[in-house]
């Protein structure tokens, strides 16, 4: 996988990041851990590992992985997390997966061999809720919409012109993969429990957020 490049997003990640770097240190791949450069603890938290750090300009999630895009250099390229609910072994099947003339491939905790130790009720029944506004407004058949366990091209990503620096990255990024004529599916994969620290997502506010974005998407008033 020499030609992959996983950008992790982390923020506040210092207790689960160095795991993660563990294990993904003997994967032939490159790395690039996004972050704030007033995030001295995760900083830290980098020493003695082969990877880049760039350093926001902006603000959220969705801009972390932004500015990773926008420094990758391989072929490809993976949105990977900071706090170890992403398990790397799905990683080349994912890789082979795209090779098959594929733009993108989604990870889905909810298709056959998939599932989550970190899902609730409520993010479940979102998630659920949103993938069919997905499949219904505009005809994305993947299983998991809202899961940014992805893997695809580097200048498919560049392509989309991704704009949102928050969560509705999510489905910014199919729902324009769409629009493009992108060729994209769905890959099973396990969510494990993150190693420390709290979800950084609002249940409520990001799901309204999102829910708006893809309203205004429909109608392409964005």
């Amino acid at each position: 996988m020499k030609n992959l490049t996983l950008i992790i997003p982390a923020k506040a990640e210092a207790d689960s990041l160095p795991n993660v770097l563990e294990e993904i240190k003997n994967f032939d791949c490159s790395v690039i851990v996004v972050l704030e450069s007033s995030d001295k603890d995760t900083i830290k938290a980098t020493e003695n590992y082969n990877l880049k750090i760039v350093y926001q300009s902006g603000k959220g999630y969705g801009n972390a992985i932004i500015e990773g895009i926008n420094n990758v250099k391989t072929d490809y390229l993976c949105v990977f997390n900071a706090d170890g609910s992403f398990d790397p072994k799905y990683l080349q099947q994912m890789m082979d997966t795209c090779k098959n003339n594929l733009d993108f491939v989604f990870a889905s905790r909810y298709m056959t061999d998939g599932g989550s130790d970190d899902d609730t009720i409520i993010t479940k029944l979102g998630n659920f809720i949103f993938t069919k506004i997905g499949n219904i407004f505009f005809s994305i058949k993947i299983s998991d919409i809202l899961y940014t366990f992805l893997l695809g091209k580097t200048e498919s990503f560049k392509k989309l012109n991704l704009k949102s620096n928050d969560f509705c990255l999510c489905v910014e990024m199919p729902i324009k993969a769409k629009r493009l004529g992108m060729n994209f599916t769905d890959s099973p994969s396990y969510e494990r429990k993150r190693i420390a620290g709290i979800k950084k997502v609002s249940e409520f506010k990001d799901g309204l957020k999102i829910l708006f974005y893809m309203i205004k998407s429909f109608f392409r008033i964005i």
